[in-house]
């Protein structure tokens, strides 16, 4: 039996065609890599700021925050993770905060 090729389809034409839909699709996979990598890099609003400016701006606008003594280190990273999701803190901003305390108590 022999193979029927339809007319108006030319093989060429369709590996052409596959190549460049390949090729976008790379491009659009390695765009969106890129972006999603440096979503994750620190804002510069953070990367600027101190563990003490972060922790006043930070923990003061929901309660008086406490002495950096009440707490020992193990006890402030504790809390920095409590807190990291109960207010939404970035990794970075706790670890700033964390650190903070630390050398503070």
């Amino acid at each position: 039996m022999t193979e029927q090729k339809h007319p108006s389809i030319k093989p060429l034409a369709v590996k052409t065609k596959f190549k460049s839909h390949l090729l976008a699709v790379g491009v659009i996979s390695v765009v969106l890599a890129l972006a999603f990598i440096n979503s994750c890099a620190v804002p510069e609003s953070i990367a600027n700021k101190t563990g003490a400016q972060l922790w006043g701006e930070n923990c003061n606008r929901c309660h008086n925050a406490p002495s950096p003594s009440i707490y020992t280190d193990a006890q402030w990273e504790a809390v920095g993770e409590h807190m990291r999701y109960k207010a939404m803190l970035t990794d970075a901003e706790v670890k700033k905060i964390v650190e903070f305390l630390q050398s503070a108590n």
